[in-house]
């Protein structure tokens, strides 16, 4: 999902899982077991207004997701369990 937004593609993904979460409101969210919620989020990821709001969108949201933050929130969960622990 990040990858798609980071170069540019509006996404169109599952309602389930942690995609809603990944994705914000930066994504169609669809039913992955609807085919026609599948289509109705194809469809509306296509129209030319929805795609450009879900590039841009998409390019702040996956702008969020770096290396550099993953690994300051890592070490703040593994410093947390150290202070639990003593």
């Amino acid at each position: 999902i990040l990858e798609a937004m980071a170069s540019g593609a509006p996404v169109v993904t599952s309602n389930i899982a942690s995609m809603p979460e990944v994705s914000g409101d930066a994504a169609i969210l669809v039913d992955p077991h609807d085919v026609r919620s599948i289509r109705d989020g194809i469809l509306a990821a296509l129209d030319p207004a929805n795609r450009v709001d879900l590039v841009e969108r998409g390019a702040r949201r996956a702008a969020g997701f770096t290396w550099e933050r993953t690994a300051r929130l890592t070490l703040d969960v593994i410093a947390e369990a150290r202070r639990g622990r003593n």
